[in-house]
């Protein structure tokens, strides 16, 4: 013997069908791009602080530390591509050695330009 369920009409089988979930699916994107534009200022902020705190960092070290962190951040770059890392994720694993890397020629080329400022100006 087979038995037949029925449904009553009246009663709603997904709670107001695929309108009132687009609906509800887009007011809670509204509601996080809200929160997002709340809290942009504010990481906007943070990010700039955090990135001037960077290059005070970066030209108050010494050439031996920028040295070391520039290999250090070459090194990790090229153990993400070796890894299989997105190219992405290892052009932004080789900014801070960038960083370094053009602290430490703008140090050399000014210190060889002032020797040879002082070459030209001392007398024979």
């Amino acid at each position: 013997m087979t038995t037949i369920d029925t449904q009553d009409a009246a009663t709603p089988t997904s709670g107001g069908g695929p309108v009132e979930t687009a609906r509800a699916m887009a007011d809670s994107v509204a509601t996080a791009a809200a929160d997002v534009r709340d809290r942009l200022p504010e990481a906007m902020a943070t990010t700039r602080d955090a990135l001037a705190e960077a290059g005070r960092t970066i030209q108050t070290g010494s050439d031996d530390q920028l040295s070391a962190g520039t290999l250090v951040s070459v090194g990790f770059a090229l153990g993400l591509l070796v890894g299989g890392a997105n190219r992405l994720l290892v052009l932004l694993a080789l900014v801070p050695a960038g960083a370094m890397a053009l602290t430490l020629l703008d140090r050399q080329s000014g210190s060889s330009s002032l020797t040879g400022a002082s070459r030209t100006t001392d007398p024979i």
